[in-house]
Parts: structure tokens; C-alpha cells; sequence
């Protein structure tokens, strides 16, 4: 028989990145997506037919205790998170609430229906915040900086202690960040590489950006949610850094992107206070050797081949649709 697994966050970037890389592997997916008037489909539409679509809230307890009896599932990613780190300044008790206390919601409802189950917890790089080494592995002690860092540490305890208390099939990505041509527009990657194509085709004539000497390990979230589902593989569950082991500046990723489209970066960027954060994070860079040696883990596309992949998708959506444009 098939193996069953449940991805909540299933029509963000990751869980439809997980959700495909589950189907070729011959799951059967479950997504479980939160009741509302405007659920969004378009990062899963065209796998849609082959997902069973579920609703749960990681707010409440019953609806993921009705989900999990219901799917029986082998294994269980939470990608669900609000998971903009400026949103977590303006709404950190949600944030807290979703991001931090909905790990337990979930691990309590697999271990009252079956602690059998194989739980990944999606951990951030966030929780390095302002870093105590660089780079940042498995030991670093956390120090975040922002309610959504802050509700990650939560979060990725949570899940330790369910593993020791209950001897539960519970594991944490400690994923540095990961991009995509599918990432939201709120994030700086994205917005770059939005803009560059905007810019290239007369439809914009800047870009407003935040912090540029703020350094970042990205990598692409293909490679990335591989990681998490080798990290259920495993005899054992434990933790794992997931990085490229790479920093680069905003200003860097500026460069890249406009040079997709031989611009100068330069020309268009005007620094603007309202996107610097009040805590900053200045540099996080991970170290993935364990990842390497215990699950044979590496990623395999560059940064400049991510950005290259990210402003070619927008070019191609804005030249279909230009009517589109934010």
C-alpha cells in the first residue's frame, strides 16, 4: 500500500514543492487547509487532481485530531506557520499562537491518535537571529529577533520535547532561506526579482528595499523540502540544518537579478526606512555538514541559478498577463 502523508501549509511555496516531490515518490498526499473565503490555489492547481484536500486549523485542536483519525497518515510535515517575519511585529500574538503553540496542537493530536506517526517540524534559521557563531549549526545556541524567531524556538522545542517525553518519531529542519519563482511577493527575493523584470519591460522604474547589507543563505526550496522528507527516512529521528553553507548580501541578490536582465541595480534601488526591520538580523549562514553526512543531502542549485529561475518566471508571467502587475 501507498504511504499517507499530511502537509498543513500545503498551498504555500513549500508544502506544494513537498507536495509533488511526495507524488513521484507514489504518496498519497493530504493538505490541510484552514477554512476561509479566500483560499489560494495556485501554487497546487495544476497538481490539485491527484491531492486530497482537508480542512483544519492549527488553532484548533479537535479539527486536527478529526484530521489525523481520519487520514491515518504514515507521516506528518507542519509547514503551517504566518511565516512573514514583519507581519510578527504587527500580529505576534497570532503569530505566536500559530507558529509556536499550533507545534503542540499538532504533536498532541498525533500522539493521542497514534505516536506511531513520523512528525517534521519545519524550524527556521530565524531562530539564530543575532548569531553567537558563524557559521550556524545544530548547537548554536538560539537568539531571535523577532516574534515570528521567537515562536519558531517554541515551536522547535516543542517538538524535542515530545520526541524524549514520548518517544515519538519527531524531527525539526532548521531550513535557512529557501526561494522559488513560487514565493510570495512580500519577500525580499521575490520583490527583486519581480521588480527587475517589471523594470526591464517599462512597467516599473524602481524598486524601494530595506536593509542591503543584510546577508542571507538562500538556497531553492526544491532542493530543500527533499531534505525534509530524507529526514523521515532515517531510523532515528533528529535534527538538521538545511543551508547552502553560503551568504550573500541583499545587494548581491540585487546585482544578480538586474544582471538577468543587463540592468544596473543601481540605477533603480531607492533605500526606503519603512522596510528596515526594528530588530535586524544581519547575517545567518548554516552549516550543513550533518545534513551531508547523516542523509547524504546536498543542494543542487546555485544562488545565481536561483535568481536566474525566479526573474525568468517573472518575465514570462508579466509578459502573459501585464495586466497583473502589483
Amino acid at each position: 500500500m501507498a504511504k499517507k502523508a499530511l502537509i498543513t501549509g500545503i498551498t504555500g511555496q513549500d508544502g506544494s514543492y513537498l507536495a509533488e516531490f511526495l507524488l513521484e515518490k507514489g504518496y498519497e498526499v493530504y493538505g490541510m487547509v484552514r477554512r476561509t473565503s479566500t483560499v489560494r490555489y495556485e501554487r497546487i492547481e495544476h497538481i490539485q487532481n491527484q491531492l486530497n484536500i482537508i480542512q483544519g486549523d492549527m488553532g484548533d485542536l479537535s479539527s486536527l485530531i478529526t484530521a489525523i483519525s481520519t487520514i491515518e497518515p504514515d507521516e506528518v510535515y507542519n509547514l503551517a506557520a504566518q511565516s512573514f517575519v514583519p507581519t510578527s511585529w504587527n500580529q505576534p500574538v497570532f503569530t505566536g499562537d500559530i507558529t509556536g503553540l499550533g507545534v503542540t496542537r499538532i504533536l498532541d493530536a498525533i500522539r493521542t491518535v497514534n505516536p506511531k506517526i513520523r512528525f517534521y517540524q519545519a524550524s527556521s534559521s530565524e531562530m539564530f537571529g543575532k548569531v553567537q557563531e558563524v557559521p550556524q549549526k545544530e548547537t548554536t545556541p538560539f537568539y531571535p529577533r523577532s516574534p515570528y524567531g521567537v515562536a519558531k524556538v517554541y515551536g522547535h522545542w516543542i517538538t524535542v520535547n515530545y520526541r524524549e517525553s514520548y518517544d515519538m518519531y519527531a524531527c525539526s529542519g532548521i531550513l535557512f532561506n529557501h526561494e522559488s519563482p513560487r514565493r510570495g511577493m512580500e519577500f525580499v527575493t521575490r520583490k527583486v526579482t519581480y521588480h527587475a523584470a517589471k523594470i526591464k519591460l517599462g512597467l516599473a522604474d524602481e524598486i524601494r528595499i530595506g536593509n542591503t547589507d543584510a546577508k542571507r543563505d538562500w538556497g531553492f526550496a526544491g532542493d530543500y523540502v527533499r531534505a525534509m522528507w530524507m529526514m523521515l527516512q532515517q531510523e532515528k529521528a533528529d535534527d538538521y540544518v538545511v543551508a547552502t553553507g553560503e551568504t550573500h548580501s541583499v545587494e548581491r541578490l540585487l546585482e544578480v537579478a538586474f544582471n538577468c536582465v543587463d540592468l544596473n541595480w543601481k540605477d533603480y534601488a531607492v533605500q526606503d526606512p519603512r522596510f528596515m526591520r526594528p530588530a535586524e538580523v544581519d547575517l545567518l549562514v548554516g552549516d550543513p555538514k550533518k545534513a551531508k553526512d547523516k542523509l547524504g543531502w546536498e543542494p543542487e542549485v546555485s544562488f545565481e541559478e536561483l535568481i536566474g529561475m525566479m526573474v525568468e518566471g517573472d518575465l514570462k508571467k508579466l509578459k502573459e498577463n501585464p495586466e497583473s502587475v502589483i
